[in-house]
C-alpha cells in the first residue's frame, strides 16, 4: 500500500513537472502592473527576466533587448503580432 502510494506521488510530481515545461514560461497579464503601478510593475518585469535567464529559457540576446525595452520603460518588449494577410 505504501508503495503504491509513493509512486503515485512521483507519478503526479512528473505530470505536474512535464505541464511546467510545455506550458508558457510567461504569464499573460504581469501581476502588479495594475495594482501597484508602473515603477512596480517594471520592477517585476525585470526580477521575471531575469528568473528566465537564470533558468536557461531564454538565450543572451533576447535577455538583453527585453532589459533594454525594460529600461526605456516598456514591460513588454516583443511586437504585437499581426495577423497574416492571404493573398486573393
Amino acid at each position: 500500500m505504501t508503495a503504491l502510494t509513493v509512486a503515485g506521488m512521483v507519478l503526479g510530481a512528473f505530470v505536474y513537472d512535464t505541464a511546467r515545461l510545455i506550458g508558457s514560461s510567461e504569464s499573460r497579464c504581469p501581476p502588479l502592473a495594475r495594482v501597484l503601478g508602473r515603477r512596480p510593475a517594471l520592477e517585476a518585469a525585470e526580477r521575471r527576466l531575469v528568473g528566465l535567464r537564470l533558468r536557461g529559457r531564454i538565450d543572451e540576446a533576447t535577455y538583453r533587448r527585453r532589459m533594454t525595452a525594460i529600461a526605456h520603460g516598456l514591460r513588454d518588449s516583443d511586437p504585437p503580432r499581426r495577423p497574416l494577410r492571404r493573398r486573393t
